[in-house]
């Protein structure tokens, strides 16, 4: 199997099971979690160009767990995070694992988080290294072991 058909597959088994567990995650510390991960995946690489911006925004609008919170919140919240990393990626991303860090406290949110991180990063069929470094230290600030997700 083709390493593109493997992340296409990961993201799809972590779709599903982000799905399964929909009714478990609808609280805030989640939703701020779950936003701070997908602007921390978009930014990956140190830039976010307008194209990518809006797949992201899209993927987060359409994504079946995530409609337990209204869009235009999400959006907002998705923005705020990912302007802190493109002002400054270094000092954003600190806070960003600081709002990630907030579904530490319940493990069924920390993964739930942690998957949609991959779901993200492999939305455009590659998961490239830059992105699972990033799921990776998410990981790290949710006392999650990244070979759980493969990483």
């Amino acid at each position: 199997m083709a390493l593109w058909d493997r992340i296409k597959e990961s993201a799809s088994q972590m779709q599903t099971q982000l799905v399964a567990k929909k009714n478990d995650l609808k609280s805030g510390a989640f939703r701020d979690a779950s936003m701070a991960m997908c602007a921390l995946v978009a930014a990956a690489d140190g830039t976010v160009d307008p194209s990518e911006r809006q797949r992201v925004a899209q993927l987060i609008a359409t994504n079946e767990v995530l409609q337990n919170f209204p869009a235009d919140d999400l959006r907002r919240r998705f923005d705020d995070n990912l302007d802190k990393l493109t002002a400054d990626f270094a000092f954003g991303k600190v806070s960003v694992l600081q709002e990630i860090a907030k579904a530490k406290k319940k493990p069924a949110e920390a993964r739930a988080v942690v998957q949609i991180g991959i779901v993200i990063g492999g939305a455009d069929g590659d998961f490239d290294k830059t992105e699972q470094a990033v799921v990776r230290e998410a990981c790290y600030t949710l006392d999650l072991p990244p070979h759980e997700f493969d990483l």
